[in-house]
């Protein structure tokens, strides 16, 4: 069967599946390495906060040339497989490293940051090809919409499969440093499947970079003129560090506040379930009132019920009301996930249309790199925060009780934080809105269209 576009169920599938695999790479790191870190190597917060962190900002700077190297294979090869195959097969290794450190204390943070810096290198040169394949598989953008929808179907999946998982491989596989292992091989194993899929259906995907493609500095400063793509860009990298936030403190709340370590993948199935459900239905939402008005209410719905989680979490009964909160996360999450994204190649082909070039690998390296940088802060503001709030780190085997002020300092970093985040992002949707609109020919470009 075939969609409108002429891109059958099958070639959706192929490219959506690599989404999984995206997922499960982006979740466990933010999930499980912080606290990996400060309760299992011993690793102290603060320390632990800069390895999650410096990893990331160096991505910053990999990504866009990745995506400039990417354009280049496509001008020279009419493909982007060659560097999409080098991130497959180098990703499942360096993931698996990370949680293998034969050390403790500080020396295990040299180890945990030398393996995730190759993890993150090895993931931007799968990412960013990846990303920049909807835009060169349909000229339409409701059918680009309707790719982005699949693909965040599939990456929802992998982000559950990853939150409810992998805190259960560890447990089943005995806890501490030997668990982490067990759970880091069975899940590098699961990203080779499924980044191998859409690598190989690549192949039948022509490249359309439409000119030479500059070089990295050129392409910053002829991208440089679409305001809209960075207005976007600005909310997006904010709504990704209220969320990373959140997942770093997962696993902290449920042993600190909810009862217990073992809590961890059911807080987290209760955020990402309900998101698998919610992400067609947003879908349909955005064809019917726009992508940007829904995107706008999404971001509020987060805030409030992130906010509600701090009187929720101190409420008699702790567990459900917390769980329900974050049943109602995960719906606003689906939105935040697939609209940004659905919004992304029309900037992109209005750059096209303003500038004769169609540097998908450009752009998509700096939206990459953008948010790799929100997902770096998550984790990095949330372990200050423990730091600053005498949060001590310890390992499996001398276990410590953390004060009030720490606990409390847990809590704030999965609620009021990410709420304020997610309020200072709607400023930046204005101003999108308001570049689009100001686009020439924004009622016929791209950008226009069904936003």
């Amino acid at each position: 069967m075939v969609t409108a576009g002429g891109i059958s169920r099958r070639e959706l599938a192929r490219y959506a599946v690599g989404s999984i695999g995206t997922g499960i790479h982006s979740t466990v790191p933010g999930l499980l390495l912080l606290y990996f870190m400060t309760d299992a190597l011993g690793v102290p917060a603060g320390l632990a906060g800069l390895v999650v962190a410096l990893p990331k900002a160096w991505d910053a700077l990999f990504n866009p040339l990745v995506g400039a190297a990417s354009d280049r294979e496509a001008l020279r090869t009419g493909r982007r497989t060659r560097i999409l195959l080098a991130g497959t097969l180098a990703l499942p290794v360096a993931f698996a490293a990370m949680f293998l450190s034969p050390l403790t204390g500080p020396g295990a943070a040299v180890w945990v940051a030398g393996t995730f810096v190759l993890a993150s290198s090895a993931f931007a040169l799968f990412q960013v090809p990846y990303v920049a394949l909807p835009a060169e598989m349909s000229e339409q953008p409701r059918v680009r919409t309707r790719i982005t929808v699949w693909r965040i179907v599939c990456l929802t999946v992998g982000i559950l499969v990853a939150g409810g998982l992998a805190p259960a491989l560890v447990s089943l596989a005995g806890g501490g440093r030997g668990g982490y292992a067990a759970m880091a091989v069975a899940v590098a194993a699961l990203l080779l499947v499924t980044l191998l899929v859409p690598t190989l259906g690549a192949r039948t995907v022509p490249a359309r970079p439409g000119a030479e493609p500059l070089g990295l500095p050129a392409a910053l400063r002829t991208a440089r003129g679409n305001r809209a793509f960075f207005a976007l860009l600005g909310a997006f990298v904010l709504q990704a560090a209220a969320v990373a936030i959140m997942l770093a403190a997962a696993p902290y709340v449920a042993t600190y506040w909810l009862g217990g370590y073992g809590l961890t993948s059911v807080l987290f199935v209760c955020l990402v379930a309900p998101s698998a459900v919610a992400v067609p239905l947003w879908g349909r939402a955005a064809a019917r009132w726009g992508r940007l008005r829904c995107l706008t209410a999404a971001t509020g719905l987060f805030a409030v019920a992130s906010a509600a989680l701090w009187p929720a979490a101190h409420s008699g009964a702790r567990v459900g009301p917390v769980l329900v909160l974050c049943a109602l996360l995960g719906v606003a999450y689906a939105a935040l996930q697939v609209l940004p994204l659905s919004l992304l190649p029309d900037t992109v082909h209005a750059d096209a249309a303003r500038t004769g070039r169609l540097q998908s690998g450009a752009f998509t390296g700096l939206w990459t790199a953008g948010e790799t940088a929100g997902l770096a802060a998550g984790p990095g503001l949330f372990s200050l925060a423990l730091a600053a709030a005498g949060f001590v780190s310890s390992t499996t085997d001398h276990p410590v009780a953390q004060t009030g002020a720490a606990r409390a300092g847990v809590l704030l970093g999965f609620s009021l934080v990410p709420a304020a985040l997610m309020l200072l992002s709607l400023p930046a949707l204005r101003a999108y809105g308001r570049r689009r609109s100001a686009a020439p020919n924004a009622a016929v470009s791209p950008l226009g269209a069904e936003s």
